[in-house]
């Protein structure tokens, strides 16, 4: 599994922004599949959801995960495989290694340095999927970073473009902002774009690697937690 845990930055400064994570996920994960439990409100100024280890689960956490670096504002943390079963109703009643990662992931996120991306992965002690979550980790760093740099004008020329269905997005952004397709082309290059765009199925996939847990296979494969993640307790 892929667990989410976000906690709001200076919290004591500013207003609850709880509310607004949750729309901005919210939005993010209408109409796609992937979610095993919605996130929500778990103590405080904090918020979790559980996501599965799969293609679509994957997919969504790495663009949920950008989606809470660009708004900025929050430390989040990714725990990585196996949870307690059977999940109860709410992300903040589990239990189960991935959630006690997940904390440690975000208590790590919230270490990071003044102008450092705000994130951390924490996933199996045993390898190889430790070194797969530590690259999902650096990966998904370096995507914060773009994200987090991006300007107005990069990210009004990103956004139109997604929102176009047509044959020719970026003609069709061109006239939304009534501007040229050479200056869409300029801001997008600018923005890296198409870096962006191709790096992020990667993250998915390492993210999925590292998470599966045995509840993501059938029940004829065989059961490859570590015996030592059954007395990793529950993550509050």
């Amino acid at each position: 599994m892929i667990v989410v845990t976000a906690d709001q930055r200076g919290s004591t400064r500013g207003h609850d922004r709880v509310p607004e994570a949750l729309a901005i996920v919210g939005s993010r994960a209408a109409g796609r599949s992937g979610v095993v439990l919605p996130f929500d409100r778990t103590v405080g100024d904090e918020l979790q959801g559980v996501l599965a280890a799969d293609d679509d689960g994957a997919a969504l956490a790495v663009d949920l995960v950008l989606d809470l670096v660009r708004d900025g504002g929050w430390s989040v943390g990714i725990g990585l495989g196996a949870v307690d079963r059977p999940l109860p109703a709410a992300s903040r009643e589990a239990s189960g290694p991935a959630f006690v990662r997940a904390r440690a992931a975000v208590d790590r996120a919230k270490r990071r340095g003044r102008g450092s991306v705000p994130l951390a992965v924490v996933g199996p002690d045993e390898e190889p999927r430790a070194t797969v979550s530590a690259d999902a980790q650096a990966l998904l760093r370096l995507l914060g970073a773009v994200v987090a740099r991006r300007s107005a004008a990069g990210w009004e020329a990103v956004d139109t473009l997604v929102a176009q269905r047509g044959p020719a997005p970026q003609r069709a952004s061109a006239a939304a902002l009534g501007v040229s397709e050479q200056a869409v082309s300029q801001r997008l290059r600018a923005a890296l774009w198409a870096e962006d765009a191709a790096a992020r199925p990667l993250a998915a996939r390492l993210l999925r690697a590292a998470g599966a847990d045995r509840d993501d296979v059938t029940d004829d494969e065989p059961d490859d937690e570590p015996d030592d993640e059954a007395g990793e307790g529950h993550a509050r």
